[in-house]
């Protein structure tokens, strides 16, 4: 089995993170909360119980570095773990 970089498998998880987050926050931004959470929610057979606060970009960017920062230790700990488990 091959090797994993840490490092790379950890910026695609933090990217990857980071990129959904931002996609959130423009949702957010463009007021399609609602309807969005509304449409999720409704294919689950559950009501929206969640009330949307207004955006705000302080909150929008620490959101973003925030999932970023916890997806890339997460990713670090899983090419770990997978590299300890998959020794050549």
């Amino acid at each position: 089995m091959q090797t994993l970089n840490q490092k790379k498998v950890a910026l695609v998880f933090g990217s990857f993170a980071a990129i959904a987050h931002l996609v959130w926050s423009a949702i957010v931004g463009f007021g399609w909360t609602e309807s969005f959470l509304d449409f999720i929610f409704g294919m689950h057979f559950i009501e929206n119980p969640h009330l949307i606060l207004d955006f705000d970009l302080a909150t929008a960017v620490g959101l973003i570095v925030l999932a970023f920062a916890v997806a890339y230790v997460a990713g670090y700990i899983f090419a770990t773990i997978w590299n300890h488990f998959h020794k050549e």
